[in-house]
């Protein structure tokens, strides 16, 4: 598995991510991708050629480990990293696509023309909902997976003896696994790991949900504000024109002055 590739498009969609994105990235990298490459890969190297059954009937041993370990933990965990950070690709194609958009409006406007996005990197407008629904396909992704270690292995304990009694098995025989402990504790460790990635990336839809109700409430405010300065301007205007009005009525009702007329008798 090419994990340099991977470091170098999950560090692209670095710049895009908040400051809970990159702790995640982080947790990724640190506990997650270093772990699984040094560590993990060899702890569960020999688990099939050490797995022990006390029977020498042949194909009990192959039966028996099948039915203990359905799927790897070292596949399993791959393929969780794989499809955990796949969304981060469609974030940055996102961006280029934005960026592609803004080249060929330039190219046909001019260069000072108006720009199409003030920042093609700007979580605003699709791109947002592209960032969002990437945490919330992160979310499903590591809680499936947890799910499914947990479902699979009936825990996430690794017993030293485990009784096997599966055809062609003669009957009920012991086998054992190769170095449980340290199973356990790899095991324990990855499914801790992604439970921390599972808080960062709640915390973080959190983060952009509030804070986009936060705009949305601060641009009503605003727009109430300016329609109620409006208004008041209007208003005065209204009454401005009324008093004027008034006073060119009164000045035109003025009476006349009275004479008299004196009739000879």
């Amino acid at each position: 598995m090419n994990w340099a590739f991977l470091q170098g498009l999950l560090s692209g969609v670095n710049k895009y991510s908040t400051a809970f994105g990159r702790v995640w990235l982080s947790v990724v990298f640190l506990f997650r991708v270093l772990v699984y490459v040094v560590a993990a890969e060899k702890v569960w190297g020999d688990e099939q050629k050490d797995f022990a059954c006390n029977t020498a009937q042949p194909g009990c041993h192959n039966v028996c480990y099948d039915h203990f370990f359905p799927v790897s933990h070292i596949r399993l965990w791959a393929l969780q990293l794989i499809f955990v950070t796949c969304p981060s690709l469609l974030v940055v194609l996102h961006v280029a696509y934005r960026e592609e958009r803004e080249r060929k409006h330039r190219l046909k406007n001019g260069e000072g023309c108006q720009r199409l996005y003030t920042n093609t990197g700007k979580k605003r407008g699709g791109l947002w909902w592209t960032y969002v629904l990437s945490l919330v396909f992160k979310v499903g992704v590591d809680a499936t997976f947890v799910y499914l270690l947990y479902h699979i292995y009936e825990g996430y304990d690794f017993p030293s003896l485990v009784k096997c009694s599966e055809s062609p098995c003669p009957n009920v025989v012991d086998c054992f696994i190769s170095r449980p402990t340290e199973k356990r504790i790899f095991t324990i460790f990855m499914v801790v790991t992604s439970l921390v990635c599972i808080l960062l990336s709640l915390c973080e839809i959190l983060y952009l949900v509030g804070k986009r109700c936060f705009e949305c409430i601060h641009r009503m405010q605003g727009s109430w504000q300016v329609n109620k300065a409006r208004s008041i301007a209007n208003l005065r205007s209204s009454n401005a024109h009324l008093d004027s009005n008034s006073k060119k009525l009164a000045s035109k009702g003025q009476l006349v002055p009275a004479y008299g007329v004196v009739v000879p008798s």
